[in-house]
């Protein structure tokens, strides 16, 4: 007979997920609903704004003169091409869920990692202010499951700073191949310089943060704000941890690597050329700051952010243009009709109890939200 072990990366049996499916709670509590902001009445003002600001831009590309090089290359869409943008997006959000599961908990099934993971992504499509959409409501949702709000701040750090790391990481590469002259693109030095530098610095920082983010909070004598600066150190000790994890790496390229294959496709779907390799991921790496200004599906902000960054890379405005509308659609499209369906299956199974959340933190007595202090189910010992 051997004990079960508590690390959360261990997956659990088939056995082990049914017995975790129920927990006692006191009669007549009810558990507590989706926040206001993930909320179903939200979730529909988000379609029908992103709706209305698709028929106006057709509108605006249909009437205003002065567009007939877009119209006439939007005429000539392949959609063969477009398919396959759709199929990246697709393995995109498959590598969003890959390293979300590897570094939040690999005890729970692939149905539930999928279902938190693709809801994510639909948060982010539809309420996005830099991704920080979908991590909210993925933190809720392991909280109402049972997770430790301290192991879900921790990692919710690492799984945010994997996949930055994954950004910078790429931006520094990106840089120093074209600043040697390794990858084409403009003659600028400092076009590649800078992001180097960049990169490097901003991996420096990340690391960095760590160690003086413990030593901060010791000393702090309040408690919110030492539990933030624990919750930040510790996360990046995590981060540190999963840099070995081979599905958390893959999970965290994939995620950048398959949406900047978007796209590029976007550019030969209306008879483009493709951009040098570099210039791409230079540009969409630099472009995607424009999603930090807080924006349904960060319509306007990231559209401008891509187009001037492309364009300094030296892409003609008018054929980057074209590549980041046609990429939008996708992005907002793809996640949202894969992610929603994925978040009402979750919020039937939460209000049912139907989940193996509670099943990442075995034996420990947590606060559920709605539910008040739960023991969470020991983890079965199994034969040999």
């Amino acid at each position: 007979m051997n004990g079960g072990s508590s690390d959360p990366s261990t997956p659990l049996t088939e056995s082990t997920r049914i017995s975790a499916a129920v927990y006692p709670r006191e009669p007549g509590v009810v558990a507590e609903p989706l926040p206001d902001e993930f909320s179903r009445t939200r979730l529909r003002r988000s379609l029908f704004v992103l709706a209305a600001i698709a028929v106006l831009v057709v509108a605006l590309l249909a009437l205003l003169p002065g567009l007939g090089s877009l119209r006439q290359s939007f005429s000539g869409a392949e959609p063969g091409w477009i398919a396959l943008g759709a199929f990246l997006e697709l393995l995109s959000c498959a590598s969003y869920v890959l390293v979300f599961r590897a570094v939040f908990c690999q005890r729970m099934s692939w149905r539930t990692s999928t279902e938190i993971g693709l809801s994510e992504q639909a948060a982010n499509s539809l309420l996005s202010v830099g991704g920080a959409g979908g991590l909210a409501l993925g933190a809720w949702i392991l909280r109402r499951g049972g997770i430790p709000g301290g192991q879900i701040a921790r990692r919710t750090v690492a799984f945010f700073l994997i996949t930055s790391l994954a950004n910078v990481g790429f931006l520094a590469l990106g840089g120093i191949a074209l600043a040697t002259g390794l990858a084409d693109g403009p003659s600028n030095l400092l076009l590649g310089i800078v992001p180097a530098v960049v990169g490097v610095g901003a991996i420096a920082l990340a690391l960095a943060a760590g160690p003086v983010a413990r030593a901060l909070g010791a000393r702090s004598s309040r408690q919110a704000v030492a539990a933030t600066l624990g919750a930040l150190g510790d996360g990046v000790a995590e981060t540190v941890r999963l840099m070995r994890s081979p599905a958390a790496l893959l999970g965290s390229a994939g995620y950048m690597l398959f949406d900047i294959a978007v796209l590029g496709v976007c550019f030969p779907a209306f008879g483009n050329p493709l951009p040098p390799i570099d210039v791409l991921l230079l540009g969409y790496i630099i472009g995607q700051l424009g999603a930090l200004i807080p924006l349904p599906g960060g319509i306007g902000g990231l559209d401008l952010g891509l187009l001037g960054a492309l364009v300094l890379y030296g892409v003609g405005p008018t054929r980057a243009a074209v590549a980041i509308l046609a990429y939008r659609a996708i992005l907002l499209a793809v996640p949202a009709l894969v992610g929603l369906p994925a978040l009402a299956s979750l919020r039937r199974r939460l209000r049912r109890e139907d989940h193996d959340i509670r099943a990442c933190a075995p034996g420990q007595e947590v606060e559920v939200l709605g539910a008040g202090r739960v023991r969470m189910p020991a983890i079965p010992r199994v034969a040999e």
